[in-house]
């Protein structure tokens, strides 16, 4: 029997395909009918910038706000100096507290585009765990809240046993990790009256963990909600592109490049994205993803648009679409490509395309820049180019030159001073 909510978020969330699991639906539901309910999603600083595999549950929080509650965006300043190591082959790297500092700055950033930090009484919080972790005392702690946590239960999760299963060394830091999670819950609670902590599916173990605790600790009842693990209809894990991870920050990926990421969407993707990535009407959405043949890429522009102007703010997507149809429709240069910028001194007495297209982004590495020529996949200023020990010449860059890698993706070679 399909659940039918009566609260307007899950109600929203359900149709829109946010859902996964939840530790009690009904009754998160008679609660979030009841009036306002605050949430978190925790966020390790592991990076200066957010990526896409991070939106999914951005928009969750963005709908949870737009439809009368609280979130919280809670920052992993303590977490990162531990590392979750869920579902991960090795430990993370350690970062020092200087780089996690600067990693949740940048991140920042983008929470502001999806959420409202200022008004009304559900404002969202942003909050930082080593607010309560960084002075922890280690013996309270194990006394206080250790000894609620089973080392065979923690074994039983998949995320660890995966580890195990595969004999691949599990440190007594990253085991530690569940515990902190579960912590912050707890905290949060006390805090903040938070009921509700969401994330994708791979957090379950986590969730349930802190929602455990809670309730012996505080004797409260408290509920996880969680998102499913997107892949693409071709089986790709969502966020993924040729050049690596799709970057929310605009320093780390342009504006042009995200767009271009959406509107290379699979048809058989396209309905689905619209209902997860942007505010339009689910009947709209719909309408959108059954379309076909040539009809479904205006869907898809759409689709690049509403994600792009939500992020990046409404004129960089129509600069963005603006420089698509001009590269695309006419082969012309658009003003708003990914641009390299050389001085004559960087370019000498000569500069191997090669290296122009690892700097410019359309190549990961020389030997996959050489790959491409090898198989006719390259172009410079739109003609075929196949000589990979090819120099350019200060003198050719009087012009900007254009580097295409296959049709969909363009770069400027420009010379300064």
């Amino acid at each position: 029997m399909t659940y039918h909510p009566k609260s307007e978020f899950l109600r929203v969330i359900i149709e829109r395909g946010f859902l996964a699991d939840c530790t009690n639906l009904q009754e998160l539901d008679e609660a979030l009918s009841k009036g306002m309910v605050t949430a978190y999603i925790g966020y390790d600083a592991t990076a200066a910038s957010l990526h896409v595999g991070h939106l999914l549950n951005i928009m969750l929080l963005r709908w949870f706000q737009k439809t009368g509650h609280k979130p919280i965006t809670l920052m992993g300043g303590g977490t990162t100096k531990v590392g979750d190591p869920s579902f991960r082959s090795d430990e993370r790297p350690l970062l020092s507290p200087e780089q996690i500092d600067a990693n949740i700055d940048g991140m920042q950033k983008v929470f502001a585009r999806y959420l409202d930090y200022d008004h009304g009484e559900n404002a969202a919080l942003m909050r930082n765990n080593a607010e309560w972790l960084d002075d922890l005392n280690y013996l309270d702690f194990l006394r206080d809240i250790g000894r609620h946590f089973s080392v065979n239960r923690m074994l039983s999760f998949e995320s660890v046993k995966s580890r195990l299963d595969r004999e691949q060394s599990l440190s007594f830091l990253e085991f530690n990790y569940m515990i902190l999670q579960a912590y912050d819950f707890l905290e949060l609670n006390r805090r903040y009256d938070c009921l509700l902590q969401m994330g994708g599916s791979d957090q379950w173990g986590n969730i349930v963990n802190g929602i455990d605790l809670t309730r012996r600790v505080l004797d409260n009842e408290i509920y996880g909600l969680t998102t499913p693990l997107l892949t693409t209809s071709d089986g790709r894990k969502m966020g993924k592109s040729q050049g690596g991870a799709v970057w929310l920050n605009a320093e780390m990926l342009s504006p042009y490049e995200f767009w271009q990421f959406w509107r290379n969407t699979t048809d058989a993707d396209t309905g689905r994205f619209l209902k997860l990535y942007t505010d339009l009407p689910v009947e709209e959405c719909d309408r959108l993803g059954a379309l076909e043949g040539s009809e479904i890429n205006e869907a898809k522009i759409i689709l690049a648009n509403e994600v792009t102007a939500l992020l990046h703010g409404e004129e960089a997507a129509k600069a963005a679409e603006a420089t698509a149809r001009e590269v695309f429709e006419k082969g012309g240069v658009g003003d708003d490509l990914p641009t390299v910028e050389l001085s004559p001194a960087d370019i000498g007495d000569g500069i191997s395309i090669v290296q122009l297209f690892v700097k410019s982004g359309l190549a990961d590495s020389g030997k996959a820049a050489k790959r491409l020529f090898a198989e006719g996949g390259a172009k410079v200023n739109d003609e075929d180019h196949k000589d990979a020990g090819f120099l350019v010449t200060a003198e050719m860059l009087k012009e900007p030159m254009k580097l295409s890698a296959g049709k969909k993706r363009h770069a400027l070679v420009v010379l300064k001073g």
